[in-house]
Formats: C-alpha cells, structure tokens, sequence
C-alpha cells in the first residue's frame, strides 16, 4: 500500500468564499465581454520575465494565495525562471480592512473587467466561490486568452461541459490558455494531479473517500465523544467547520460534486450530479454508532465510485458507510480528507491531508500557478473522454437499522420480506439495553443490490410495528469480517 501525505499547517476558518460582486458593481462591458467567444488575446508574452495574476476573491483563500506568494516570491522565481506579481485584486468592498499585506503594486478594484480587460495580466485566479459570477468570470478569462486557476468545485461540477467545450473552441492564438482546478477538491491533497498524471497508465477499480472536512469531524465527535448529531453540529459551526446554511456539506452534496469531478478524471464520464445517488447523515443516531462498534468498526460519509466486474459500467454513491477497525479510512478523524484509489497497476494508493481551510486550499492554488509560469501544459485538463456508461445501481452488503414497537412477529415478517425482494439476511442485532424510545434493531445483509433494499426498506416502512424511517448504509468492503 502506498501513502502519499499531503498534510499541509493550516489554519482552518473555512474554504468557502462566498459569491461577491454584484452586477450593478460590473462595468458597462461586462455582459459583452461574458458572451464573446473570439474575444482578442489579452494576457502577456510567454517569453516576459515576469507573470501577472489578477485573484477574484479578497477573503480567506484569496489572502492565503497572496501571502504564500509574498512569502515565497524569491523561491518561485527559481523554480519558474518568472517573477510571479499580483497586479489587481477584486473583491466587492474596496474599504473592508483585509487580514493580509497587499503587496507593493497591487491595486484593489470592484468590477470584474478591471481584471479581465487588462492586458497585463496573464492568469485569473477565481476564488470567489458560487455558479453565477464566477462563471461569467472563469468563461470570460479563458475567451480572452487568460489561464485559469480555481478551487470552484460546485462550478465544474455543474458547468464541467462547457467548461471542456469553452477550451475546444479556443483558437490558435488563444491555444495558451489553460484550465486548473487542483483546489477544488479536497483543499491540500494533490489528488487531481495524481488523477491526471500517475494512473493513466492503469485501471482505477475503485475510488472511495472522505472528502468533506465538516462532517468528518462531526462524525469523528459522534463516534469518539458520544456527541448527538446536534451537538456535533453546533461544535462545527464554533469552529468554522460549518456553515451558517451546512445543507452541502451535511446533505452529502459537496461531497457529490468533488465525487463527481472525480469520476471523469478516472472513467472519462460526465455524470449528472441528480444520477448519484446521494445521502448525508442527518439521519444517523448515537444507537448508530453503538451497532457499528459492536460490530468492531465506525462510520464514514463517503464518496464512492466502483467499476464493475467487467469493466462496462460504473457505478457511485455519496453516503455514510459502515467500516470495520482495520480499514484505513476508518483512523482518519477530524476535518482530514482522505482518499483510496484502487487500480491494477499500483494496487492501493492513499492520499491523507487538510481538505479545507485557508492555507491548505490557498497552498493548492499556488501550486497550480507556479505549474502554469513554469510552462507546464495540460491539453486535456479533465483527462480524455470514454464510452463508460454509468449504472444508477449498485451491490454491498448493507446495515439496516429498524426502530419498532414491541409486537409479536416482527422478525418473521422482516424475514419474509427480505425473501420477497431476494435480500439474505446475514446477522441480526439488538441492544437489550435500549430505552423504549430508542427501541432498535439492526441487520446486516449478504450482498445485494442497493435497489432491492430500497424495495425492503419500503416494505418494512408500511408496517405497523416500525417506527419512523428506517435508516441503511452501505459496508465499504466486501470482505467486512476479516
């Protein structure tokens, strides 16, 4: 097994920066400028001993770019053979006091073009976070020649196509431009450069990840401090971890875009994020937990992408998953990211470090940068597309846990429906300790097909003896027992 660790000193007060300027601040060109699509080259020879960056975003990780490269500028300019300057800076409020020195010649502005119709400046660094401005500004840059860096996961997510379809039409004189987004998923972990570089030579069998800070750590505060879900979300929202709305993070659904990102730079896909099935864990328990340990394991939300048996088809899922003790996963705690590819060429390759947080992001960033004015090219930054289809199905063994009413029967007719539906019921758990408030049973199945456990789950949920919902997660790993 092989580690990569891309732990990076952090100070964690959040990666998100919310969507800033807006279009009563834009100049009277900017929605020209947005639609053109042979807009003339703007950005500076590739010769010049010197490259310009305007950043789109004054916040978190806009001043943590600005301070690694104020920090660093000498050491940059070894490695690169350029002086890397930060010209301009757009941010809505031109009189907010910043937490960073802006540096000599740096300028302060309010309207998009004052970036992207300045011809000095060579690359756009969008890190105002949102789907609306952001895009006019990524789009706009690139039309206009500018390279492009941004740790924007939602945007590719959701604009990845045209995003690809933007850099085809370049012309030859724009042909410089490039697109890089090693920020976009999990912060400081340099898993899209892998994703690019080291496996495509091989198969990938298997992705599966923690690849959202905020509900690790409350997961982690669940399991190891016996915090209720609400309290485990209160704690991350002190410290920065949450957001005031923490929907994306706890609904699984940050977790699908980077899930998502993902999977075509491993399979060539271009899913619909709505295709992926996706679960959050608002809907885990304390008595979760206390299953999951008894059977000698936790819980993780994960992002998980397989390809199938005979390497048609691909299959993904964002959900909590039970994983035993032993499995590397299950150690990480906290706001850490991690994640596993599995492939046949390196086997398991596991990439552990900050997924958020100023410096992490902000170190990802740069990273990006210095590639771009050493003169690194990447033609095809989301990696060739293939036919792979993507099934919206897919097998594991599965826990159910079933809150009842005490009658007589109950196991008999959980029994007969899971035999309807083709589930074999591999064990059956009950804490004798429960409250009667708590009353609760859990199940673990054989392998089967996620779509006839929602058929079970159904079923069960009609019954008069069960109470509320009952709740399902996938176990991670076929050989769970070992």
């Amino acid at each position: 097994m092989r580690f990569n660790l891309a732990i990076v000193a952090s100070a964690l007060s959040g990666s998100r920066v919310s969507s800033f300027v807006p279009p009563h601040l834009r100049s009277p060109s900017s929605s020209s400028s947005f639609s053109s699509a042979s807009s003339s080259v703007l950005h500076a020879s590739a010769d010049s001993d010197t490259v310009t960056l305007g950043i789109f975003g004054g916040g978190t990780v806009g001043g943590g770019i600005v301070e690694i490269l104020t920090k660093k500028r000498s050491h940059f300019k070894l490695l690169t053979g350029k002086d890397i300057v930060v010209r301009k800076i757009c941010v809505r409020d031109a009189t907010k006091s910043r937490d960073f020195e802006l540096p000599d010649g740096c300028e302060i502005v309010t309207s998009y073009d004052d970036i992207l119709d300045d011809e000095t400046i060579d690359y756009a660094v969008e890190v105002m976070g949102g789907t609306t401005d952001a895009k006019d500004v990524v789009m706009s840059a690139l039309r206009k020649g500018k390279s492009v860096v941004t740790a924007n996961k939602a945007l590719i997510a959701k604009d990845l196509a045209e995003i690809e379809g933007v850099l085809a039409s370049l012309g030859a004189e724009d042909a410089g431009a490039q697109f890089r987004y090693e920020a976009a998923v999990c912060g400081g972990i340099p898993i899209i450069r892998s994703m690019q570089g080291d496996f495509v030579g091989a198969n990938v069998k298997l992705m599966s990840g923690i690849i959202n800070g905020c509900t690790n750590f409350m997961l982690t505060a669940m399991d190891r401090d016996g915090k209720s879900y609400e309290d485990a979300l209160s704690q991350a929202s002190d410290l920065g971890y949450a957001e005031a709305d923490p929907t994306l993070d706890v609904g699984g659904f940050d977790a699908r875009s980077k899930l998502k990102i993902l999977m075509r730079l491993a399979y060539g896909m271009d899913v619909d994020e709505d295709e992926i099935s996706c679960r959050g864990i608002t809907e885990l328990t304390k008595i979760d937990f206390e299953y999951a340990k008894t059977l000698g394991g936790t819980i993780k939300l994960l992002g998980v992408a397989a390809l199938n048996d005979d390497g048609s088809k691909v299959s993904a899922f964002v959900s909590p998953c039970y994983v035993t003790n032993a499995d590397p996963l299950s150690s990480v705690s906290g706001a850490t990211n991690a994640i596993e590819v599995v492939s046949d060429n390196l086997v398991s390759s596991i990439y552990i470090g900050q997924g958020a947080g100023r410096y992490p992001t902000a170190n990802s960033c740069v990273n990006d940068i210095v590639s771009l004015a050493r003169g690194d090219s990447t033609p095809l930054p989301f990696n060739p597309k293939s036919d792979m289809k993507f099934a919206n199905n897919y097998e594991s063994v599965f826990f159910l846990r079933l809150n009842y009413r005490d009658m007589v029967g109950i196991t008999r007719q959980v029994g007969e429906i899971c035999e309807r539906h083709g589930v074999s019921i591999h064990s059956i758990l009950q804490n004798p300790r429960a409250k009667d408030q708590e009353s609760a049973f859990a199940i673990v199945t054989e392998k089967v097909e996620y779509a006839s456990i929602l058929k079970v789950l159904a079923d069960i949920e009609g019954l008069d003896w069960c109470r509320g919902k009952p709740f399902y997660m996938p176990v991670l790993r076929d050989d769970w027992q070992s």
